[in-house]
């Protein structure tokens, strides 16, 4: 399975914000669209960070409540790892793993398609085993 495969199950909408917005603005977004990141765009495309729950847990651990008056850019993620709509499922779960990330933003050609996370991969997963499951049980059953 491409990760193409999982972005036509479950879509291309992705959820961005300025690198000028603040970290309340951010954390609004996130309630409201009920995701666990941001894509942060900005002069370069396609994106230039990713903002997660983690980041701004991370900040309120360490700064408290002045962290909720930080702008994005403070504490987004800016080495954004990213895969395309031709990597398999089985490089993006190494590259999930080997970097400790749950979101991938994923861009062709320059232009951010999509964003999947790490639940996007286990229930996609999922999926597949129980597709195999069921074609081993329709061949036993055939015999």
């Amino acid at each position: 399975m491409r990760v193409a495969n999982l972005l036509a199950t479950k879509g291309h909408d992705v959820a961005t914000i300025s690198q000028e917005r603040s970290v309340t603005d951010a954390l609004a977004m996130l309630k409201e669209r009920g995701v666990g990141a941001l894509v942060i765009t900005g002069p370069k495309a396609p994106l230039v960070g990713i903002l997660s729950e983690r980041d701004i847990v991370r900040a309120l651990a360490t700064q408290g409540v002045d962290a909720m008056e930080a702008k994005v850019a403070d504490l987004m993620t800016r080495e954004v790892r990213v895969c395309d709509e031709e990597t398999t499922m089985a490089n993006l779960m190494g590259l999930m793993t080997e970097h400790h990330i749950r979101h991938v933003p994923v861009v062709n050609d320059k232009a951010l398609v999509g964003l999947v996370s790490i639940g996007d991969v286990v229930k996609a997963r999922l999926d597949e085993l129980e597709l195999d499951k069921k074609e081993l049980l329709d061949y036993v059953s055939a015999r």
